[in-house]
């Protein structure tokens, strides 16, 4: 990510989408796989890479482009260059493995060839003790080719006994630590695996004869894919002409789903476990306006992710809703020299103000999160500037004041505005009238809990909260974290 690109710099990131196709007519696989991570773009923008088994041939395929994919896999010299009916794909944004630089070899999916044969691999999520493996391997003679955390895996699979490429798989991963769901492919099977805290998504489809993976419903959908269920925490479904075997490999544990993904990751017309992510969203914000109630004429959503919590938000209050805020669709890394100048202007590159909407009103604004609180900042501002007689923010989730572990970009601690300041200290600090959250309770009722149940969480809300519930045994390590001793 560019530096001088404001807005996108003050959101978390997911690191990855993963999607794959099994048993697809000859040669549509590769294509097939391109238009599901297009619908996955979200997840991961700076690079993509597809693996493909061409049976014909008896050859695996494998091209890895920095970029959207859309200047990269969408032209037909592209997809003829990946043949077969079976593929996997991965985007990527980077956490492990350098954030914000992506070289080569660090684009996934990561190919190796093993006893039983070829296997590619790709993942979505993040091994928390990823450096202590890396130390371990290489110590016993392993040659590392990338930094990816993944590459781990592959190492451990290669020192694995067992005879079949799954079992492997399996056999590596309870060396593993972290959030982790995985798509690999052999030269006749696809394999979909979930760690047993089912901490990020993955979903399994049909297309016809064939079947898919990924990571939402949305990617299905581009394809014509029918939804089938979501993969279950801690299970690993193996895909062959045979069918569909399931198997649960590890020891069962709580499920923690990341609730993040229904907050911002996920795109709004994708469904988790066959709930909405938008009615979700829009839930947050009718809880948002029954927790935070305040006099106002308008209800602003910032675009794009805040737009269903604000209109949760209208429609409990009562305030009318309008598009205050605009944003530029056309608009991706700026396009000029960076400059001070320049980066001082990064926010009105991609979002502007509609002043016949705000001006002379008192505006509540709603968002999905405060992360570093820069673009709340820029935003508060050109409201202000556009004539508003008043500006309130009201944010769709509880304050983010940790960092995550799992597989999401996030700046390092003492950078998260929550995380040193009051709700009271960030209002002044931003400039609004006045500043609420969701609460916590409130988060988890719009995600159909009753609350959060105390102790025992039934998601994974580790940013808001601060309890990890996979340890991030590298950040502790080397201090980057520093955990009570009761946790």
């Amino acid at each position: 990510m560019a530096e001088d690109d404001t807005i996108w710099d003050d959101k978390l990131h997911e690191e990855c989408g993963v999607f794959g196709v099994c048993g697809a007519e000859a040669g549509d696989a590769t294509a097939l796989v391109a238009l599901g991570l297009h619908a996955l773009q979200h997840r991961g923008q700076e690079a993509a890479g597809i693996v493909s088994y061409d049976a014909a041939t008896e050859q695996f395929y494998n091209d890895r482009r920095i970029g959207l994919v859309r200047d990269t896999f969408t032209k037909q010299s592209a997809i003829d260059r990946l043949p077969g009916a079976l593929a996997i794909g991965h985007n990527r944004y980077s956490t492990a493995g350098g954030k914000g630089t992506t070289a080569l070899r660090d684009i996934q999916p990561i190919f190796a060839e093993f006893a039983p044969g070829g296997c590619a691999i790709a993942h979505n999520g993040n091994i928390t003790n990823a450096a202590a493996l890396r130390h371990d391997l290489i110590k016993r003679g392993s040659i590392f080719q990338s930094s990816s955390d993944t590459e781990c895996i592959v190492h451990l699979m290669a020192r694995s006994i067992q005879n079949k490429l799954p079992e492997r798989l399996t056999d590596a991963l309870r060396a593993v630590e972290g959030a982790f769901s995985i798509i690999a492919m052999t030269r006749t099977k696809m394999i979909g695996l979930r760690d047993p805290s089912g901490v990020r998504p993955l979903v399994l489809g049909r297309f016809g004869k064939a079947y898919v993976l990924s990571s939402e419903t949305c990617a299905l959908d581009i394809i014509g894919a029918e939804y089938i269920r979501d993969i279950e925490p801690g299970e690993m479904v193996v895909i062959s002409p045979k069918g569909i075997e399931s198997s649960r490999p590890f020891m069962p544990k709580p499920s923690r789903f990341c609730v993040f993904e229904y907050v911002y990751f996920s795109r709004p017309d994708s469904a988790i476990e066959g709930r909405s992510v938008y009615e979700t969203r829009r839930s947050i914000g009718v809880e948002l306006a029954r927790e935070n109630p305040i006099e106002a004429d308008v209800v602003c959503p910032i675009p794009d992710s805040g737009t269903p919590a604000a209109i949760g938000y209208s429609q409990e209050s009562g305030i009318p809703f309008a598009f205050g805020v605009i944003r530029n669709q056309y608009t991706g890394r700026t396009f000029i020299e960076p400059t001070d100048h320049i980066r001082n202007l990064g926010v009105k590159l991609k979002l502007n103000v509609n002043k016949a909407a705000v001006e002379g009103k008192r505006v509540v604004l709603v968002d999905d999160s405060i992360v570093r609180g820069t673009t709340s900042i820029k935003i508060m501002q050109m409201v202000r500037d556009a004539g508003a007689a008043e500006v309130h923010f009201r944010i769709a989730s509880p304050p983010t004041a940790w960092p995550c572990y799992y597989g999401v970009d996030t700046p390092d601690r003492e950078k998260l505005l929550a995380s040193h300041m009051t709700t009271e200290e960030m209002r002044q600090h931003i400039g609004v009238d006045s500043l609420s959250f969701v609460s916590l309770d409130g988060l988890y009722r719009a995600c159909g809990e009753e609350g959060r149940n105390g102790a025992k969480p039934q998601y994974c809300d580790a940013c808001f909260s601060g309890e990890y519930p996979l340890m991030p045994s590298d950040a502790v390590e080397s201090g980057e974290l520093v955990l009570d001793a009761a946790e």
